[in-house]
């Protein structure tokens, strides 16, 4: 597949370390060339992020793939601090929620987030994730 063979940036931002484990496996298997970095907050991503742009805007991440419930900094909070400290300017990096959420005002919340492009339910698999790169791929 054509769309395997670009490198892909992936930040992952979930506080379940075997969650984290398992969905870099299945990232790294449904695209050959991916670079992943996880973070167990959102203060610790945002961190990262601010960093990142500071020193070099080019390396921002392709793709976030973000769970709302973490200690310290969860979901809802990284989306505000992301976008209150506009740290994406050009709106390059794509943010995906990932979630085991199930209830409908989850759901609805992160549709209202204009950076947001869709909510995953969890968990992961390969399918989900060829999925939706190949979507965002083409759009």
């Amino acid at each position: 597949m054509e769309f395997n063979s670009r490198s892909v940036s992936v930040l992952l931002v979930d506080d379940d370390e075997i969650n984290n484990f398992i969905s870099i496996k299945l990232i790294k298997k449904a695209l050959l060339n991916t670079e992943i970095m996880a973070c167990l907050n959102g203060k610790f991503a945002i961190d990262q992020l601010v960093e990142i742009q500071r020193n070099d805007p080019s390396r921002l991440p392709d793709y976030i793939l973000l769970d709302i419930n973490m200690p310290i900094m969860n979901g809802w909070e990284f989306l505000d601090e992301y976008k209150r400290l506009n740290i994406d300017p050009l709106g390059r990096t794509k943010v995906f929620i990932i979630s085991s959420s199930v209830f409908s005002n989850d759901i609805n919340k992160a549709r209202s987030y204009p950076l947001v492009k869709d909510f995953i339910s969890k968990p992961l698999n390969v399918d989900k994730i060829v999925e939706l790169f190949r979507v965002e791929d083409h759009a």
